[in-house]
C-alpha cells in the first residue's frame, strides 16, 4: 500500500502538525492570561496602607481590608 518513504513524511507530517497545534494552543492561552493579568489596576489605600489589584480599570476601587475608596496608582 505505501512504502517505506511514503510511510516516514505523512507520520512525519501528522507529528508536526500536532505539535503546531499544541504550540498555537498554549501561546494563544498564555497570551490570553497574560493580559488579564497585565490589565489590572494597582491602588494603594491611604486609610489601612495596603497595595491592592482590581481587575478592571477604574480610577476609583474600595479597599478589600477597610472598605475605604482610593484612587488608582498613577506612574
Amino acid at each position: 500500500m505505501f512504502d517505506l518513504t511514503t510511510g516516514a513524511v505523512f507520520y512525519c507530517t501528522l507529528v508536526g502538525l500536532f505539535f503546531l497545534g499544541l504550540w498555537l494552543y498554549y501561546d494563544r492561552r498564555d497570551h490570553r492570561r497574560f493580559e488579564l493579568e497585565r490589565r489590572k489596576t494597582a491602588f494603594h489605600c491611604i486609610r489601612c496602607d495596603a497595595l491592592y489589584a482590581a481587575a478592571h480599570a477604574a480610577e476609583l476601587c474600595n479597599c478589600p481590608r477597610c472598605g475605604h475608596e482610593n484612587t488608582r496608582l498613577k506612574f
